[in-house]
């Protein structure tokens, strides 16, 4: 079995910092556009372990922004593509698939062992489950806000989500959180460029629940502002492993 060659991290972090990386384990929740390109900055990186959770296969909608559709792939399960791609990098790698759709009743023990939590989930209902339990449980995780209906990638941010501004998505998640008792106090990645096209607003608790594919709203995307997204948050956590964790 061929080993991936990480020397040239190793040049720019040092041996500690890449044995950290190694033993590090990430779930990322969504393989779509953001959550597949932060699969790749990360094992690129050296991150060791992953945990891959998404219940959907690859449509022909995907191929203009997401890594995992091509031609051939259309009709395929993205946590298979998505294992199959990172031990393509890293054949050391461990990957744990889940292809199912997380919710309150397997979130805890799906995310269980995971050291730090990437949410790439682009549904309102499901995604805000997510965020609340991690909060509260006090996890180690990134958020990523919306990347439809934008076209610039210099409006991007990596802030708290309190502090977000002009994304619908994170003007959504920090009401609802909210009211669920969720400062926003976590780190998120989210775009200050006002979308081209408004979106549907959606005010009362009890629309959180069409979810799945249903009644959702289908917005413009284009091909590298939500890799550039995934990237960003996947730098997030690596910069968290090499820098935070030398000093403890």
């Amino acid at each position: 079995m061929n080993m991936a060659d990480f020397s040239r991290t190793e040049l720019l972090i040092g041996t500690d910092a890449l044995k950290r990386l190694k033993q590090t384990k990430v779930a990322i929740a969504g393989l779509g556009g953001v959550g597949s390109y932060a699969a790749e900055a990360l094992v690129r990186a050296g991150i060791g372990s992953f945990i891959l959770v998404d219940f959907d296969t690859v449509g022909a909608t995907n191929i203009n922004r997401q890594l995992l559709a091509t031609q051939d792939s259309i009709g395929k399960v993205k946590t298979e593509l998505m294992r199959e791609r990172i031990l393509s990098i890293n054949p050391a790698a461990e990957v744990l698939c889940h292809q199912v759709f997380l919710d309150s009743e397997n979130r805890s023990e799906l995310l269980a062992n995971a050291d730090f939590i990437i949410d790439a989930i682009d549904s309102l209902g499901p995604k805000i489950g997510l965020l609340e339990e991690l909060a509260k449980t006090e996890r180690r995780f990134i958020s990523v806000m919306g990347a439809g209906n934008r076209l610039d990638p210099s409006k991007l941010h990596l802030a708290p989500l309190k502090k977000s501004e002009n994304c619908p998505l994170a003007r959504r998640v920090r009401k609802f959180l909210r009211r669920r008792g969720v400062k926003g106090d976590f780190p998120c990645i989210y775009s200050s460029e006002l979308p081209i096209f408004p979106a549907m607003e959606i005010e009362s608790e009890s629309e959180l629940t069409i979810e799945r594919g249903r009644q959702r709203q289908v917005i413009g995307s284009i091909s590298y502002l939500p890799a550039i997204m995934g990237m960003m948050a996947a730098a997030w956590v690596i910069r968290e492993v090499v820098q935070r964790d030398a000093l403890q």
